[in-house]
């Protein structure tokens, strides 16, 4: 659970700023995104395996 502290001198823009930095670090918004619907174990695989390729080639370029 990510938590922001406002401090008496700082502005509200200032603290939502933070929170959005703070939960972006914490991954909470992918994790949201990847639970937003279900996903087969066999779109799962497919999904991992584009992934790898995808890194590999971008090793083997460099």
């Amino acid at each position: 659970m990510s938590e922001v502290i406002i401090h008496d001198d700082e502005n509200f823009e200032r603290a939502l700023k933070r929170f959005k930095k703070k939960c972006e670090k914490a991954g909470i918004l992918s994790d949201l995104r990847k639970h937003r619907h279900y996903e087969k174990p066999s779109e799962r695989r497919k999904r991992k395996m584009n992934a790898a390729m995808r890194k590999n080639r971008r090793t083997r370029s460099n």
